[in-house]
């Protein structure tokens, strides 16, 4: 979520974690908030030519423009589609959110893993052994299941939609032929009481409350982990969870393989019904303290292929904590039903809870044991395994991940010259690729909906004509300091500008999908701009990148979305940011370490120029 549409500040307490069933305020709050806006079309046609200026040729563009104009005129194509949207809109909580799930996830054929759900690393917890692997969990997770509540968020004032809290637990994404689908057990007549434990690559189904509801204790949660632990070690298993990182095509008709027999299929709706997955590491990969939060990354995103821990994951399941032998420790999650903020705010929020938290003794009670979730192996079951493994691999030796921690400044100095934090980081990157290609790019950043029933994202698009002007003149060394200073500050307004309108409901992407889409429900051919060139190239996101801050000085990554991009993911602190840049090794362009690299010379340069320049400090 971009910081420039306002610090997430929480208010009146809300929602119960544990919560089955949508309470009457809950409802009241979501019934509050408006709903999203159809923007003008003769806005967004606009809009879109000026976001192709900085990515596309002259002549290119001419004829986009061309098109353009056909398309938006009265009565015509362009005028028709937007009528049936703005109907949709009205006849719908959301005109959207529908849509974009389908389109933006379940109907994604990659593997999720790398290309779709995003890892989260949390700060490393000091210990080294399998008690201080087990006891870890109060500290994190307890708090998911207790019966608490969260509060509802504002930004710039105004409440934000809460429906995506409700959306990560007791949820799992379920493969299919040709598209996937969502279930949500959270909201059944009989919500889950369980969470799944992965250890050794096997599967256990731990109740976490008792007979009365209440929650298991911390202790109690101990003794049954040990337990979990202690078998699981006494036998080896194949790695099931492993058929989770396919294709989703590949992996979808291996599921039906899978849960054709009987108690497979017992064991795979006891993962999927389960409240979270946590799944408890063996160790990782012995690296420099230089590339151990890079390494860190890889295993919250991927595990490090099948030799270490890929396959201790069942990727499609919502929720997925991760505790390391090592004290690594993070979170994996499926994108589908919420972004990166609810999830970083769920943490920061059991962060604080545990803060708060005093240790009770624990009364003496007769413990279940965890049960094992078993599953027969045909030698097909086994072949998908040994396919996912061997595709895995091929994937985490292609990621390029690089982490590292700008320490020189954090969001601290661009709010000492009055500029948005989220802005500066941008214009940063902008000028980092710049001077790396000598051209811009279509860059994606994301930007929430929240505030509107139901929202999820829409672009905010960092390349701009201002950026481009200000990366081209930044290194000219005919420039006077005072005009490069102009520049940036154009540029920091236009991205601040595009950001209040993305989150406002008034940018451009969701838009035109959402008219390319009611032309597809409504059986007329693709109009001509959605065929264009042009339109290809504004969706070929060769930066993509998201701010997800945070309280706990954690950071999320993520894979890139093209083969020739890059991912950026960063979490500004107060004096010091947090960057994850991926990339693939396949492409011979690309390079995490160098981008990661300029981006840290952009950041430096770019509050030189401002120290230097007398005038930036009035």
């Amino acid at each position: 979520m971009s910081k420039a549409c306002g610090q997430i500040k929480p208010c009146y307490l809300v929602k119960p974690i544990s919560v089955t069933l949508v309470t009457g305020r809950y409802l009241t709050h979501q019934r509050g908030l408006p709903t999203l806006p159809v923007p003008p079309l003769q806005q967004t046609c606009e809009g879109y030519i000026a976001a192709l200026e900085p990515i596309i040729e002259l002549d290119e563009l001419q004829h986009t423009k061309e098109q353009v104009d056909e398309f938006q005129k009265v009565g015509g194509v362009g005028d028709r589609l937007q009528r049936a949207l703005e109907k949709r809109a009205s006849d719908t909580e959301n005109w959207l959110s529908d849509w974009w799930v389908q389109v933006a996830y379940l109907e994604y054929r990659l593997p999720v893993v790398v290309h779709s759900s995003p890892g989260l690393v949390l700060p490393h917890m000091n210990f080294s052994d399998k008690q201080g692997q087990i006891s870890l969990l109060h500290l994190y997770f307890l708090p998911l299941y207790n019966n608490e509540t969260l509060p509802v968020e504002y930004a710039g004032g105004k409440p934000l939609c809460m429906n995506q809290y409700y959306e990560v637990l007791s949820s799992c994404r379920i493969p299919g032929l040709e598209k996937d689908s969502l279930v949500n057990h959270a909201k059944s007549s009989e919500p889950p009481k369980h969470i799944t434990v992965v250890h050794n690559f096997q599967f256990f189904m731990l109740d976490v409350y008792n007979n009365d509801g209440t929650p298991l204790t911390v202790d109690h949660l101990s003794i049954q982990l040990d337990r979990i632990c202690s078998v699981s070690l006494q036998s080896d298993a194949e790695p099931i969870g492993i058929l989770t990182t396919q294709h989703r095509n590949s992996w979808g008709k291996a599921y039906a393989t899978l849960i054709s027999d009987k108690e497979n299929k017992e064991s795979v709706s006891a993962i999927q019904r389960s409240i979270f997955t946590l799944c408890l590491d063996g160790p990782m990969p012995q690296v420099s303290d230089e590339m151990y939060l890079s390494c860190a990354a890889i295993q919250m995103l991927h595990g490090g292929g099948s030799q270490w821990n890929s396959g201790n994951r069942w990727f499609d399941k919502t929720l997925q904590f991760i505790i390391g032998e090592d004290g690594t420790c993070g979170v994996n999650y499926e994108h589908a039903p919420a972004e990166g903020p609810p999830i970083v705010a769920l943490v920061d929020h059991v962060v604080e809870y545990t803060k708060k938290t005093e240790i009770m003794q624990s009364p003496m009670v007769t413990l279940p044991m965890p049960r094992k979730l078993q599953f027969n192996i045909n030698p097909e079951i086994k072949k998908d395994i040994e396919e996912a493994k061997k595709n895995m691999n091929i994937l985490a030796k292609n990621l390029d991940m690089r982490v590292v921690v700008f320490d020189q400044f954090g969001k601290n100095v661009p709010k000492m010259y009055n500029m948005s934090p989220d802005a500066f980081i941008q214009m940063a990157l902008q000028l980092a690729y710049y001077r790396m290609y000598q051209r811009c790019c279509a860059t994606y950043e994301s930007a929430s909906l929240r505030m509107f029933r139901l929202g999820r994202t829409d672009t905010i698009r960092s390349a701009s004509s201002a950026s481009a002007a200000f990366a081209k003149a930044f290194d000219d060394p005919s420039k006077q300091n005072i005009e490069k200073i102009d520049l940036m500050v154009k540029a920091l307004k236009a991205h601040r500008s595009y950001t209040n309108m993305a989150i406002s409901g008034q940018a451009i992407d969701r838009h035109l999908l959402g008219l390319k889409m009611m032309s597809i429900e409504e059986k007329l051919p693709l109009p001509a701009i959605f065929t264009d060139r042009a339109y290809g190239k504004a969706l070929h996101y060769q930066l993509s990148t998201s701010q997800v801050p945070s309280k706990t000085d954690c950071f999320m990554c993520f894979g890139p979305v093209v083969s020739n991009g890059y991912g950026v993911c960063y979490n500004p602190m107060n004096d010091h940011i947090n960057f994850a840049v991926s990339s693939f090794n396949t492409c011979k362009e690309t390079n995490a370490a160098r981008l990661t690299q300029a981006v840290e010379d952009a950041l430096l340069d770019m509050r030189t120029l401002l120290d230097q320049t007398p005038r930036a400090k009035l």
